[in-house]
């Protein structure tokens, strides 16, 4: 038996694997997915914190994965369970050798963007999150339902740098980059030596192409990725 353990990212919930939960229980996966909570004191580290929780009350083999910034906090996790995790798989995911942190890798517009809202908007401490738009979700109802579950994120997750000890660099690991491509996350997966894998669809591909992300987790069970390059 796997389990997959399917980590949200910023700005979202665990309400973020919702359709890709029971695609997986039907192929007899069972599944784990950890909040990674937004209170203003929470960074990279307490994120990882959680994941490495979950991972702790899981007996089977684990593939364990994050979509965009939990990249960052699945790598940290593996790294302090490397006994525990099979697989990475990162989902348009942001990732780095250690010490690297989201304000690190992401442009420099991004961090200014970002620095500005929370100074502006959230108190110093929390980044407002962006339109539906920026996470690739335009259908008007679509978008509706999401911009009323997005949460502001701690500004301090973002500041924060991985601590790893290179255990994680020994676990294999895909990263899956979706296109069209908003940020350069296949480039990412390649500089942590990564597998990496292209699927069509927008940033959120989890929220609106549940099926083939879902095909592909389970290839990843399998060892099956390579077919898919």
């Amino acid at each position: 038996m796997t389990t997959f353990v399917l980590v949200h990212g910023a700005w979202h919930g665990p309400w973020a694997w919702e359709r890709v939960v029971p695609l997986l229980h039907a192929a007899g996966a069972r599944t784990l997915t950890p909040v990674l909570e937004a209170g203003d004191d929470h960074g990279l580290h307490d994120h990882a914190e959680a994941v490495v929780a979950a991972l702790d009350t899981v007996h089977d083999e684990v593939v364990l994965v994050g979509h965009s910034y939990a990249g960052l906090v699945v790598r940290e996790a593996a790294d302090a369970r490397p006994g525990t995790v099979g697989h990475v798989v990162m989902v348009d995911g942001w990732a780095g050798p250690d010490g690297a942190g989201m304000f690190d890798l992401a442009p420099d517009t991004f961090v200014e963007l970002a620095r500005t809202a929370a100074e502006k908007l959230g108190d110093g401490r929390r980044i407002p999150a962006p339109p539906p738009a920026a996470f690739g979700i335009t259908d008007p109802g679509a978008a509706d339902r999401l911009a009323a579950r997005l949460l502001p994120q701690p500004l301090r997750s973002f500041t924060e740098r991985t601590r790893l000890s290179g255990a994680v660099d020994r676990i294999p690991g895909t990263a899956v980059y979706c296109r069209p491509l908003t940020y350069p996350f296949d480039h990412f997966g390649k500089e942590v030596g990564y597998r990496t894998i292209a699927l069509d669809g927008p940033h959120n591909v989890m929220m609106t192409d549940p099926e083939p992300l879902t095909r592909l987790l389970l290839k990843v069970q399998e060892g099956e990725a390579r077919s898919l390059e």
